[in-house]
């Protein structure tokens, strides 16, 4: 149940905070943070970029515009109309192939998680792009409980402060003192 370190990333891949819970860690150099961010920002919006779609296969009448209904929820078209409705599909030839997420409604998120037999990093990403990062012990259970409360800690503490600028370091007492107390009292 240990919490190593959190690192949080602004959306444009800058490092705001960083901090470490755990006494013993190899120390890095503030250089080394920002590269890690800065890394870690990219390789996120690379595997976001190459999370493949399934195809599908779609018919067309003599329009442009297709119309598939769903017959059985096994189907290919079944996952992009789920309800049975019928889903216009734009397409200029007779029969054309269709990309979706494998997860309907749901675009790719990127990286959420990797895990070594040492830790456990964890990504979050907020609807504003922020990223938050938390290292884990790799047999800690259930890390999304402890990610939401960092994220209401983030909220209350540093989103809710007047003198706070978006995307810029955080440095708020309150957010430090909570989240060390927190994180105190789970082990």
């Amino acid at each position: 149940m240990t919490v190593f370190s959190l690192i949080i990333i602004n959306k444009a891949g800058g490092l705001i905070y960083q901090r470490e819970f755990q006494p013993g860690l190899r120390k890095l150099s503030t250089n080394d943070y920002l590269v890690l961010a800065g890394t870690f920002h990219g390789v996120h919006a690379i595997t976001r970029t190459i999370t493949p779609k399934l195809p599908y296969l779609a018919t067309t009448p003599a329009s442009n515009t297709s119309t598939t209904t769903s017959s059985t929820p096994t189907s290919a078209t079944a996952l992009a109309s789920p309800s049975g409705t019928t889903t216009p599909i734009p397409n200029t030839t007779s029969t054309a192939a269709t990309y979706m997420y494998p997860i309907p409604g749901v675009a790719a998120t990127g990286l959420d998680s990797l895990e070594t037999d040492k830790f456990r990093l964890t990504c979050f990403q907020t609807l504003t792009g922020t990223k938050f990062l938390l290292f884990t012990d790799p047999h800690m259970a259930n890390v999304e409980p402890v990610m939401r409360k960092i994220y209401e800690f983030y909220a209350d503490f540093v989103m809710k402060n007047p003198f706070y600028q978006l995307e810029m370091p955080v440095r708020c007492e309150a957010f430090d003192r909570n989240l060390n107390g927190w994180l105190r009292g789970r082990t």
